[in-house]
């Protein structure tokens, strides 16, 4: 049964999930999806998985629509075949438990324009905690949320800012940073729960560093481009 126990207003939310190769992922977070007592419209914007995901998706309801590989592309591609005043982007790696789900309703019944769940990682080390400390301190401090902390827009504003940029990387701090010049992001007290494999593939504290130095050189002005050279592609 849903877990949101309110009333909320009937407005459907589309979800965009941009997958490449999810098929071990994807069937959970559908699961924790089903549980939004929300209409939701879901989409998964494949990249050309050649693995099971997208029959998972069909499976699961889901409608699946294919777009060249990269995390913006996909995304585009998602929202494009929707039709629906709210838009929400989850990675297919994260879940939503039942307090980000209850964040959901609410934030679509009290009208906000825009906005983020909390990070945790599905991690106990040491490690995991102090990432998400620094996941907090980006937010709050600088105003940068990450794509991995999910998004909820109206689609009138996600339209009026120009969508996600076509870029190779920091789709998401774009986007981001153009919605806070239209309005106030709320950030949502839920935390999203991601899978902590690509800190432990590519080791925490590089994956940190990497990330640091990637987001300061975007704030200098690097090109996309030149930076997607030092990103990983199999991180995409």
């Amino acid at each position: 049964m849903p877990d949101c126990v309110r009333m909320v207003d009937a407005s459907t939310v589309g979800v965009v999930i941009p997958t490449l190769n999810e098929a071990a992922e994807l069937p959970n977070l559908l699961a924790d999806l089903a549980r939004v007592a929300l209409p939701l419209d879901i989409v998964i914007a494949d990249g050309g998985s050649s693995d099971r995901t997208p029959s998972i998706a069909r499976d699961h309801g889901a409608r699946v629509v294919s777009s060249p590989r990269g995390r913006g592309p996909q995304l585009n591609a998602g929202v494009a075949a929707l039709a629906t005043p709210w838009l929400c982007v989850v990675h297919a790696d994260v879940r939503m438990p039942e307090g980000a789900r209850l964040a959901l309703c609410d934030a679509v019944a009290g009208g906000v324009e825009a906005a983020v769940w909390r990070l945790r990682i599905a991690a106990p080390e040491r490690w995991a905690r102090i990432m998400e400390l620094g996941a907090r301190l980006r937010d709050r401090v600088g105003g940068l949320p990450y794509g991995d902390q999910g998004l909820l827009v109206r689609r009138e504003l996600f339209d009026g800012v120009g969508g996600y940029p076509a870029v190779p990387i920091m789709e998401d701090v774009a986007l981001n940073r153009a919605l806070a010049r239209r309005c106030t992001i709320r950030r949502l007290d839920a935390p999203l729960v991601v899978s902590p494999r690509r800190w432990r593939r590519e080791g925490p504290y590089r994956t940190w560093v990497r990330n640091t130095v990637l987001l300061t050189a975007y704030l200098l002005r690097v090109p996309p481009h030149r930076l997607a050279r030092w990103y990983r592609p199999e991180s995409r």
